[in-house]
């Protein structure tokens, strides 16, 4: 059956577009991160605080912006809530191209951040508008794989593009040709160096907002408004609706809850995995010698933590369809959530280079499998006219406990790392001899957290399968 989904959705002209806009501006969302980050140590003298301040900036407009963009998001039809977003962000990454300040670099990074937080909901939200109800898990996974892979695109690739961009750029400007030659060296000097990537960076916005335009739907909310209708009266009213809903709607509450606590452990990984990676393993993969591909991909802790997840985050992705068919949403969202614990466990647990591999792999298959399934039940259980609302609590909920897994985590690894260090000295023992480091001990900590969230999915969602399938929407 999702075989035959993922051939019905290539094949629906829509949601295809949607597909090729997502990527792409997914791409753009964090293109420019990776051309800004080198930029800023530049401008800042290599301050790390400095380049923590472009991600600090991604993820504020979630804790104090989250309500608002979601009750607008159902206000509006969701297909020009993107267009809208992609159209500023394009106009927001002009400004960069010409900005020499750290402060207008992160007021302009904040902006965009806050466009986002209006595309991605309205995608969530649009998606039951394109395809058939039987096809809402197998878009979702579609759209989670694809945002993934862009992620992934955008952060990993900056540099080869970039340089990719001022090879063609230098050798358009020594053919001189008549034209061509001296419209670009018009433009050589923003089109040379990392500001040449956030040049480039506009048009993937430009593209996206082309492509939804392209899009014949409307996909308004029952009771959302036109401009002209709409008053700043509502906003409040429709806030307090919101929170109204989330108090009320228990099992949704505690699916949020769920995701919240979940990534606060699952973060550990980002600012915790690299060191772990590099202290407490040993060997190397099977065949790795044979490739260089696997022996540059073992050379680098911190590759080895996206490719390995990113792969099982896309096999996650496109199998959750398959279980959807068999296994209740609520079961098998809670029952990811254990998975990714005991991975995670199983992770911080080994000394094999090979084995902690396979458990990344299937920590992000389980990543994935959580995600869809958790939006899968935000389409089935919420009316439309309180998904964006939701869809944004969610985005929300993963952006904050995310911020707080990278703040609490990399210190209490530190603290950790400094008693073990403290304990050895004491004790007259030898520093490899010790295999519970800080990082270890933070790891697995991190991972009791996702199992404790995962005790709590499973006494807070209804996953025994003795009920109906298809809950009806509940309404505010």
């Amino acid at each position: 059956m999702s075989q035959g989904a993922y051939r019905r959705l290539l094949a629906n002209r829509n949601f295809r577009r949607l597909w090729y806009a997502q990527f792409v501006s997914g791409i753009g969302d964090w293109l420019v991160i990776g051309f800004l980050m080198p930029l800023v140590t530049k401008m800042s003298g290599g301050s790390s605080f400095a380049v923590a301040g472009i991600l600090i900036a991604k993820i504020l407009p979630a804790l104090v912006l989250s309500s608002v963009t979601g009750v607008l998001v159902d206000r509006f039809d969701r297909r020009k809530v993107m267009i809208t977003a992609d159209v500023v962000r394009a106009l927001l990454t002009v400004v960069l191209v010409f900005t020499q300040s750290l402060w207008v670099i992160y007021v302009v990074v904040l902006m965009m951040e806050t466009a986002a937080l209006f595309f991605w909901p309205a995608r969530n939200s649009l998606i039951p508008h394109l395809v058939d109800d039987a096809d809402v898990t197998s878009a979702n996974g579609l759209a989670y794989t694809t945002q993934q892979a862009s992620m992934l695109i955008g952060l990993t690739t900056a540099a080869g593009i970039l340089a990719g961009l001022d090879a063609v750029v230098r050798a358009v400007m020594a053919a001189d040709l008549p034209i061509v030659g001296g419209f670009v060296g018009g433009f050589a000097p923003a089109l040379l160096g990392p500001r040449a990537g956030v040049v480039l960076d506009i048009f993937t916005f430009v593209f996206s907002a082309l492509m939804i335009t392209s899009i014949h739907v409307v996909a308004r909310a029952p009771g959302a408004l036109d401009r002209a209708g709409f008053r700043l009266s509502l906003l409040g009213k429709d806030v307090v609706e919101s929170f109204r809903f989330l108090i009320e709607h228990g099992e949704l509450r505690g699916l949020l809850v769920t995701v919240g606590f979940a990534i606060l452990g699952g973060g550990a990984i980002i600012p915790v995995g690299a060191t772990y990676v590099t202290k407490n393993l040993v060997g190397g993969l099977p065949f790795a010698s044979r490739f260089q591909g696997l022996q540059q991909l073992t050379s680098s802790p911190l590759t080895f933590m996206l490719v390995f997840m990113a792969l099982g985050m896309v096999v996650g992705a496109l199998v959750v369809p398959r279980l959807e068919h068999v296994i209740r949403l609520q079961l098998l969202f809670a029952g990811s959530v254990a998975a990714f614990g005991f991975s995670m466990l199983g992770f911080a647990s080994v000394n094999q280079y090979w084995l902690a591999g396979t458990f990344a792999i299937v920590a992000g298959a389980c990543i994935a499998a959580l995600s869809v399934a958790g939006n899968s039940y935000i389409v089935h259980t919420t009316v439309d006219e309180l998904r964006g609302r939701v869809f944004t609590a969610m985005e929300s909920v993963i952006k904050v406990a995310l911020l707080v897994s990278m703040l609490v985590m990399a210190p209490l690894a530190d603290f950790v790392g400094s008693m073990v260090s403290d304990f050895i000295s004491r004790n007259g023992m030898a520093p490899q001899s010790i295999t519970f480091t800080g990082s270890r001990l933070t790891l697995q900590f991190s991972a009791l957290i996702v199992l404790a969230a995962a005790v709590y999915a499973f006494r807070t969602l209804r996953w025994r399968a003795c009920e109906a399938e298809g809950d009806e929407p509940p309404h505010a």
